[in-house]
């Protein structure tokens, strides 16, 4: 009977145990990143790592457990969500989720990496994981400026919904030019910036001290469906623009991170081969494609071109005068091909400075990490004890239910034992 009684409080004790373990883990796991990133090399902390691994399938958010500023932000279909996500790698090591509304393109990381915004006008703070409005639903970010403090965003004015009149001919016309705007998105206030017509803005790029903007996109529907672009450099404060130039079908502004670190740069994507909405992969992968510039000041073609591969998607940013771009690995099919980001010296070749899981895409690297070439940081995983509340809950919960059926079950031992013991007393 004594020994029951022992059982019963060991089970009991071993149960609470289990619990508390499971519901301080984010404690100490928390504890264990900052002591891991307080002890990182002075070289290494801070910088973008080297490789990066899927995150765990119970990885917490941001706005769970915000883990601080982002080395990298990268995209993937290998969450618990099962379509794409964007997983924040902080500069201590932690992974984090940054789980897409439906039907959302991803967003724009701050160049301190300390913010996220989204396509449909939220803020996201991945320092507290707070999360708030501050730009219209019909604005898409195209580009941070450089200081952090603006960002570049476009506007569509089609016509969401058609009428007819009795004659069946439409009475709009949904297909309308777009606005480009200056948004401050702490404040969320804009600016409208006359750039010219466009039916819809491809991309954009602030020069390096924020003075000048270089937008890029088709210019009117033909050109739109024919996928001709047409590029513009004007000041975001107003003004007419100080040129344009016609890019055709085959060149393209090299993304927000196009304009060369010196300001007298700036850089496209063009290519040799089938252009147009009709081409296939396999001739779109058979492309010659080159880095071209062009003079900011006038507009015309400078410098000799640089050969990159046909699966080169952006510039991501400059280490000194080498070009950092965005690849697809190209020995690997399908989902198993793997996003690279690699800096392309002039004399040739490639250097690879990070590789992204299989199925990656959309690499985003904060510009204060760009501007200092902080690549080569430590490969950390992620932690599988970096998981949100209800995931301990979860843990917890049944360690407890299992521990009050086996007391249960003792008691009921104890109580048919004592049963057993007092029988035969009664009846001497």
């Amino acid at each position: 009977m004594r020994e029951t009684g022992r059982q019963l409080r060991r089970c009991a004790a071993v149960g609470v145990a289990l619990a508390l373990v499971a519901l301080s883990a984010p404690a100490a796991t928390a504890a264990a990143s900052t002591a891991a990133d307080s002890t990182a090399g002075g070289d290494t902390a801070g910088a973008v790592p080297s490789r990066l691994h899927d995150p765990w399938l119970w990885q917490a958010t941001v706005g769970q457990r915000p883990t601080g500023p982002a080395a990298l932000v990268f995209f993937t279909n290998h969450t618990r969500y099962l379509e794409s996500t964007g997983v924040l790698v902080g500069r201590d090591g932690g992974y984090r989720l940054i789980p897409l509304h439906v039907a959302e393109d991803p967003g724009l990381l701050s160049s301190d990496g300390r913010h996220y915004l989204r396509p449909s006008g939220e803020l996201l703070d991945l320092t507290t994981g707070q999360q708030r409005r501050t730009i219209h639903t019909e604005m898409r970010p195209l580009a941070w400026s450089p200081d952090g403090q603006r960002v570049l965003s476009t506007r569509s004015n089609d016509d969401s919904v058609i009428s007819y009149g009795p004659d069946n001919q439409p009475l709009n016309d949904p297909e309308k030019p777009d606005d480009l705007f200056v948004v401050d998105p702490y404040r969320g206030t804009e600016q409208l910036v006359a750039a010219g017509t466009f039916a819809a803005h491809a991309a954009a790029a602030w020069s390096p001290d924020g003075d000048v903007l270089a937008v890029a996109g088709p210019p009117d529907v033909p050109a739109s469906v024919a996928e001709r672009q047409r590029l513009v450099v004007v000041d975001p404060d107003g003004g007419d623009p100080r040129w344009q130039v016609d890019l055709g079908d085959r060149r393209m502004l090299a993304g927000p991170a196009a304009w060369h670190p010196d300001g007298r740069r700036i850089a496209l994507l063009a290519f040799d081969g089938c252009a147009g909405p009709r081409c296939t992969g396999e001739q779109a992968a058979a492309r010659s494609m080159r880095i071209e510039f062009l003079d900011a000041t006038t507009g015309q073609a400078v410098g000799q071109p640089l050969p990159v591969s046909a699966s080169t998607s952006r510039i991501v940013g400059w280490r000194g005068d080498d070009p950092v771009v965005q690849q697809v690995s190209g020995t690997e099919q399908g989902e198993d091909r793997r996003t690279i980001l690699a800096a392309l010296p002039p004399g040739g070749g490639r250097e690879v400075l990070v590789t992204a899981p299989a199925g990656s895409t959309d690499l985003t690297v904060p510009g204060d990490l760009l501007a200092r070439a902080a690549f080569g940081g430590p490969e950390r995983r992620p932690s599988p004890f970096a998981a949100p509340l209800w995931f301990y809950l979860t843990l917890a919960v049944p360690t407890l239910l299992a521990v009050a059926l086996l007391v249960r079950r003792l008691r009921r031992r104890q109580g048919s034992a004592t049963t057993t013991d007092t029988g035969p007393a009664s009846i001497a």
